[in-house]
Parts: C-alpha cells; sequence; structure tokens
C-alpha cells in the first residue's frame, strides 16, 4: 500500500491546476515542497510519478510527437477527465507548467487566472504571488498578430492600473520575444512599459533554454522593488 504525504497531496494540487506536466517540471515541483528551491534529480521524479501512478493517483504516457514523458493527475484524484494530450495546445500547457514549477521553486504561490468576463479581457497562463508582488506569467511560443497583441496589452494596462497587478512576464520563444518587445514598445505607456517584461526561455520545439538558474524575470529582482 502507497502511503500518501502532504507533499504528495500537494503535488497533485499543482498538477490539477496546470494539469499536464513532463519530468523536468515534476523536479522542479518536488523541489519545491521539499523546501530546496531546486529540482531533484530526475530518478527521483520518476520515482515519485511511479509511486503515485502506482496509487492510482497520476497516470503518464509518452506520445511519439515528445522526448519525454507526460504526467497528469487521474480522475481518482482530481474527479477531471485524463487530458487530450493530441491538442494543439499541449505543447503551450507543457510549458506553462515548466514556468509555474519554477515559480513554486523561487518561492511564489501559482493559480489560474480568472476566466474573462468579456471579449475585452485576457485570460493569462497563469498568476503567481510571492506577498504583495503579484505577476501575470504569459508563456508565448507563437507570435501572435499586432491587433491581438494591441487587445491584450490593453487589458495588461489596465490590471496594472487596477488590479494591484506588479508585473507582466513573458517567457517566449526566440522570435515570440522579439515580437512581443516590439510591440509592447508602441502599445505599452512608457511609465508602465518597465512592468511588461519578455525573455527569450523557449526554443521552437517548446524546451526550456535557460538552464537550471529558475526563474530570470522575477529573481532578477526583489518584489518589494518593483
Amino acid at each position: 500500500m502507497v502511503q500518501i504525504t502532504d507533499r504528495d497531496e500537494q503535488m497533485v494540487d499543482w498538477l490539477s491546476t496546470v494539469r499536464i506536466a513532463d519530468i523536468d517540471a515534476i523536479r522542479w515541483a518536488l523541489g519545491a515542497y521539499l523546501g530546496t528551491g531546486q529540482p531533484v534529480a530526475v530518478r527521483r521524479a520518476n520515482h515519485w510519478v511511479s509511486r503515485l501512478a502506482q496509487a492510482g493517483l497520476v497516470d503518464r504516457a509518452r506520445p511519439t510527437f515528445r522526448d519525454s514523458s507526460i504526467v497528469w493527475a487521474t480522475h481518482q484524484a482530481i474527479g477531471k477527465p485524463a487530458p487530450n494530450l493530441f491538442r494543439q495546445t499541449t505543447r503551450h500547457e507543457v510549458a506553462v507548467s515548466t514556468v509555474s514549477a519554477r515559480y513554486l521553486a523561487a518561492g511564489f504561490t501559482w493559480k489560474r487566472d480568472r476566466k474573462p468576463s468579456g471579449i475585452l479581457e485576457h485570460q493569462a497562463d497563469g498568476v503567481a504571488q510571492k506577498g504583495e508582488h503579484v505577476e501575470l506569467v504569459e508563456v508565448e511560443l507563437t507570435p501572435k498578430t499586432w491587433q491581438r497583441y494591441k487587445q491584450i496589452f490593453d487589458n495588461h494596462i489596465y490590471r496594472l492600473d487596477r488590479e494591484g497587478i506588479t508585473q507582466i512576464s513573458y517567457y517566449c520563444t526566440a522570435d515570440a520575444e522579439r515580437i512581443v518587445n516590439r510591440e509592447a514598445d508602441k502599445y505599452v505607456f512608457r511609465t508602465e512599459r518597465h512592468r511588461l517584461l519578455a525573455v527569450a526561455a523557449f526554443d521552437v520545439q517548446g524546451h526550456w533554454i535557460s538552464g537550471d538558474d529558475g526563474i530570470e524575470l522575477a529573481q532578477s529582482k526583489e518584489p518589494s522593488k518593483l
């Protein structure tokens, strides 16, 4: 019989939020809940997945288009159906969990953004918070049109001004980072421009390329000084 720990429950709750994750994200999330701020070894992450799979709380698969397994919490664990791994959004969802796990390791909490109440509102990929510092986090693997960026940035500006958001952070491919920064230079007020940051953190396949140093934007400044 598998004994379920508080850390196991925290991990399952996190998987319920992000829905799917690869082993790299599992490594960072486990490190976060262990309190080390660093990823655990791949072997330890795989052992955790195997143990929770034996308990029926997680499942995993390795689609032919991925070079590593994808992990999710089962219906038994969270009451949600298994994800469709062949959706076009799978690569993006895995990338979001990669970023989310690194925020957890940096001492942030992570939750889903609120659902838009109208067509002019935008839902970010996640909300990271540490104390009074609140970030809207976006993962951008494919650039959008300038019209769409204008609409999204208008909503970002509103939330920076009205909703207590501290910072908007974009984690992108190189092409997307260039376009996000170009369009932000056009459409974000000069007085707020420093609060919308974008870095190239993924390759075109959605693999993290910024090394094992954690979250660059989140750790570049102390939250209280932003």
